[in-house]
């Protein structure tokens, strides 16, 4: 299975008309709740997992309610690539590669990066890396 990075020429170009409008997200524990909000107030249905009593989780508990829900997998966790790699079937990853930092500061660089995600999902990759 291949990943498509955010930062390279591999993500197809997709007219804006043609992006998804409305996704499913699942947000993984190391990622601040406010994420999720800002996913909904962009028209997409997002649920952080302390939303619904998953805080301290295994990975496949959240794996399993990410595909019990048709959630894309949004996470700082590489174990969700190997997870998704071994699959057949399953959610969409977006696996994000960056550092420490504040949650104002990771979501101004989710925004910024975030129409590239949406057109690798529109292309069907199941893997997307953000860097």
């Amino acid at each position: 299975m291949s990943i498509s990075s955010t930062t390279e020429t591999k993500v197809p170009e997709i007219p804006p008309e043609a992006l998804p409008t409305h996704l499913r997200f699942l947000i993984d524990a190391r990622l601040p709740p406010r994420l999720a909000t800002w996913l909904v107030s962009r028209g997409h249905e997002a649920v952080h997992v302390f939303d619904v009593g998953l805080a301290s989780a295994e990975d496949p508990d959240i794996w399993a309610l990410a595909v019990s829900s048709h959630a894309v997998l949004v996470t700082k966790d590489e174990d969700f690539l190997t997870i998704r790699a071994m699959s057949a079937h399953g959610p969409s990853v977006v696996w994000l590669r960056i550092g420490n930092a504040t949650n104002r500061a990771l979501i101004d660089w989710f925004a910024k990066r975030f129409g590239s995600v949406l057109a690798a999902l529109a292309a069907g990759q199941g893997i997307v890396e953000m860097r």
